[in-house]
């Protein structure tokens, strides 16, 4: 019986866990840099119309944001199956990496095309 063989589902998924979750802290920090980015620059034309809704939808926006990261698990755990493993674990920050910046980018665009607009123009 191979070492691969032996692996259970279970250190897998514990192996997943312990990568994916610690830096889950650092994909929140990066998304809400952008926000907070556009907090500061804006600040004097948005303060007047910041509403319940709008902090309503930033917060509803965060927690797709966090759903969205838990699709590495999809990609991670099938990989970790395959014979590819160790070669997986050794890059699979390359995706956390992509997928960091896919998510700061989807935070700028959203935030500066459907957020911002919407508080300059409420009254």
């Amino acid at each position: 019986m191979t070492a691969q063989a032996r692996i259970s589902f279970r250190d897998v998924l514990s192996d997943a866990i312990a990568f994916w979750e610690p830096r889950r802290l650092i994909y929140n920090i990066a998304l809400a840099a952008v926000v907070v980015a556009f907090a500061v620059i804006f600040w004097g034309r948005i303060k007047a119309n910041l509403s319940f809704e709008a902090i309503l939808a930033l917060v509803v926006l965060a927690v797709l944001a966090n759903v969205c990261y838990c699709a590495a698990y999809v990609a991670d755990l099938p990989m970790q199956l395959s014979a590819f493993r160790e070669r997986w674990r050794h890059w699979r920050w390359a995706l956390w990496l992509f997928g960091v910046l896919f998510g700061v980018a989807l935070a700028w665009y959203w935030t500066s095309d459907e957020i911002l607009p919407a508080l300059l123009a409420s009254k």
